[in-house]
């Protein structure tokens, strides 16, 4: 209808146009005002539907002008009226088509059937058949209907869909895969773990509905604005009116005072960062919840699976005198396999990760609260929270004292009764928190809070890395709401979390954000955003997005409403006939309309865009930090073993280290000097963006020098001698410090960067 609108309005303007010039100015002027009529009867059927929804706005004036063009003759100000109010509109459909592409494409690609094994066949079925346990059969390029876990050998996935990354993960016979991800190998089956209207694609469907029936604060502050900008054009016509005499001045005015698709603008650009934020893997559920995200100045962050991975990790191995590490590990982990608990689950992908191989246990017994126990090759084996001799042997009383400084937790190894050793478990810091908290600053939040359960000396070492303003611990679901609300009171508060614990806080917050990804369906269901991709930094990209498109919104709608004003200024003192103002106005409208659109770009605050080979070499390199973070545990092995005086095993120990920083870690040190800070020079700006780091490999070398130095020393001499053991134990801490921090130095500030890599570290 719209085009059929612009294509009579356009053709009654030329029409008319060229009858005036070929000498027949009053057929020009009835084509001219048939045009007019045509678009008369539109607009007012848009004011009445307006009226009925309770609007009254700046399309009173576009009927108006329409009417006063055809009362004083002004027919070819009314045809160019027409033409811009069919052209407007058409203009304004066409943007916000293109502003909801993304979150249109998300509702348009849910499946709607499923193929699902039956007997020797295969039957197609409707989605919502599907029941959890069923096989389904995911052919190439098709979109995995359900939750599911891979019974085929192997699947090669595209979780773009879900993530906005376009990295392609291969998965094994097992493993989960969530709906929504596409299919990106051969066919493969699937068994469903979720129906389909409790798995993950749904839960996104379901919110970007919301979004896009959802009316932002913004919209309705355009709203308000046409409140009194209709009572002030009426004012100033009519003064132009009675103050010359003339009521084609009045005219005038009411003409360059149509804004019909000018306050669209700020609907145009909210849409617009909706579609730009679900590009990044991040669902909101509408534009009050991202204009509310644009203007907040506290954050409330949960800790665990939020700056924290959510998943503990082995951080070091303990083994008594007469018993070897990996023996401790092996034990601890073959008896854990039968146990559900997270750390249990940690200690044995640890073993998995070192390349242990486990035995079967049996006879496996687990009491809540202190652990497992259970018979491995003909051994008792028992591990977790163990209780401790009174008088606890020295390597004992030494490991507790180093998981308080490492806010880590012990699972004791106990062997036919006899203490054996102890494994230290932490929670790892994202690799990408410290970046998101520095980037979340310079957003515009002034307020850092974290409300956690877990222990203060965990929460407090969190706290000191990310430059946190406050940290409650040991804190309820009752007391975060609490919290949550008092800040609520004070300013525009976010609060971001994962667990189902977070879930009433999340509902507290002027805005909720849900980690997604792993989270629980509690938490996502009470967030007013979802991070759908396991990243941080998403949220810091979100919050760039929102302050951005809540900016250009009040722009578009302020600057056209200040141009609007100044044209009826001079429409009044009789400086602009009405032809000219329709040409003006359409001109201005054009113009706020596009500068909405904008808000689809990416702003320069967001993340740089990286080119192929640059994001070729992060991957590889971040691939390399996997790889080699275990390795480093050598160097601080080494450490232990020389300042407990055992210099013999320190020896051994040494050489490993030694082989591993020669042949492995130089050469990748090395390597990042020739080719991957080069690259990022540009992106980040310059060459000084990555100097600290090539100061730290210089600092790197030294001490591998150095080290090499002690060991062909003790090589030479047959041992480590005393007189070079307070340096080389020196050298081995300072070492090990040095790479740890390059490493999550390197990871938060240039890995991070690159979309679907932000390493477990």
């Amino acid at each position: 209808m719209l085009r059929a609108l612009v294509w009579l309005t356009v053709c009654a303007l030329v029409a008319g146009g060229l009858a005036r010039l070929f000498g027949a100015p009053e057929i020009a002027d009835s084509i001219w005002a048939a045009g007019t009529l045509v678009a008369l009867l539109p607009a007012a059927w848009w004011v009445l539907a307006a009226v009925r929804r309770g609007q009254f706005g700046v399309d009173v004036i576009a009927v108006l002008s329409l009417l006063g063009t055809l009362a004083v003759g002004e027919h070819l100000a009314g045809a160019l009226i027409a033409v811009m109010l069919s052209t407007g509109q058409a203009l304004e459909n066409a943007a916000e088509r293109r502003a909801t592409k993304d979150l249109r494409s998300l509702l348009e690609r849910a499946p709607k059937e499923a193929r699902r094994l039956a007997g020797d066949g295969i039957e197609t079925v409707p989605l919502e058949d599907v029941v959890v346990g069923d096989v389904l059969v995911v052919g190439p390029g098709e979109m995995v209907p359900v939750d599911a876990r891979i019974t085929s050998d192997w699947a090669v996935l595209d979780e773009s869909a879900l993530t906005g990354e376009t990295i392609h993960v291969e998965l094994q016979a097992g493993q989960e895969v969530r709906s929504g991800t596409i299919n990106a190998g051969g066919a493969i089956e699937i068994r469903a773990t979720a129906t389909a209207g409790s798995s993950t694609y749904a839960g996104i469907v379901r919110l970007a509905r919301e979004a896009a029936a959802t009316s932002a604060p913004v919209v309705r502050l355009a709203d308000r604005m046409a409140q009194w900008f209709l009572p002030l054009t009426l004012l100033v016509a009519g003064s132009a009116w009675l103050w010359s005499g003339s009521a084609e001045r009045a005219v005038a005015v009411l003409v360059v005072a149509t804004p019909c698709p000018l306050l669209l603008a700020a609907p145009v650009a909210i849409v617009s960062g909706l579609s730009r934020i679900s590009r990044l893997g991040v669902i909101v559920r509408g534009g009050g919840a991202l204009e509310n995200l644009g203007r907040a100045t506290t954050m409330v962050l949960d800790k665990t699976g939020t700056v924290t991975s959510g998943r503990p990790r082995g951080t070091d191995i303990v083994a008594a005198a007469g018993w070897s590490q990996a023996e401790v590990l092996r034990l601890a982990a073959s008896a854990d396999q039968y146990s559900p608990h997270v750390l249990a689950k940690a200690i044995v992908a640890e073993a998995i990760k070192r390349g242990v191989r486990l035995s079967l246990p049996a006879d496996a017994t687990e009491e809540p609260g202190k652990g497992i126990s259970a018979t491995v090759d003909g051994k008792r084996v028992s591990v977790g929270n163990l209780a401790l001799p009174e008088d606890p042997p020295p390597w004992a009383a030494a490991t507790l004292s180093r998981a308080t400084l490492d806010a880590a937790v012990v699972a004791w190894v106990d062997v036919d009764g006899q203490l054996v050793g102890a494994i230290l478990l932490a929670d790892p810091l994202r690799p990408d928190a410290p970046r998101t908290m520095r980037r979340l600053r310079a957003a515009g939040i002034t307020r850092l809070v974290m409300l956690t359960g877990d222990r203060p000396a965990p929460a407090e070492q969190i706290g000191a890395v990310l430059g946190i303003d406050e940290i409650r611990a040991q804190q309820t679901p009752a007391e975060k709401v609490s919290r949550v609300r008092a800040e609520r009171e004070m300013a525009v508060t976010v609060m971001v979390g994962d667990g189902v614990n977070d879930a009433p806080a999340l509902a507290a917050a002027t805005v909720g954000v849900a980690m997604g990804a792993h989270g629980s369906t509690a938490s996502s269901e009470a967030a007013d955003i979802v991070l759908t991709t396991d990243r941080l930094d998403r949220l810091a990209d979100a919050m760039l997005v929102a302050r951005r498109s809540r900016r250009i919104a009040l722009q578009s709608a302020i600057t056209g409403m200040v141009l609007s004003i100044l044209a009826m200024g001079f429409a009044a003192a009789g400086l602009l006939p009405a032809a000219a103002g329709a040409i003006l106005q359409e001109a201005i409208d054009l113009t706020v309309i596009l500068n909405a659109l904008r808000a689809l770009r990416t702003g320069r605050d967001e993340n740089p865009d990286l080119s192929t080979d640059t994001q070729g070499l992060i991957r590889r390199f971040s691939a390399e930090h996997d790889l080699m973070r275990d390795d480093l545990s050598l160097i601080r092995d080494s450490a232990h073993l020389l300042a407990t005086g055992d210099r013999v095993a320190a020896l051994t120990s040494l050489r490993r280290a030694d082989a591993f920083i020669q042949n492995t870690l130089l050469p990748h040190e090395h390597a990042e000097d020739r080719s991957l800070y080069p690259a990022l020079a540009r992106p980040l700006g310059g060459a000084e963006a990555t100097a600290t780091m090539s100061r730290m490999h210089a600092e790197i070398d030294r001490l591998s020098h150095r080290l090499h130095s002690h060991l062909e020393s003790a090589e030479a001499s047959g041992a480590i001698g005393v007189a070079q053991s307070e340096d080389l134990l020196a050298c081995l801490y300072g070492l090990h410090e040095m790479l740890s921090l390059h490493f999550a130095t390197e990871e938060e500030s240039y890995f991070a960067l690159l979309p679907g890599v932000v390493s477990d570290g």
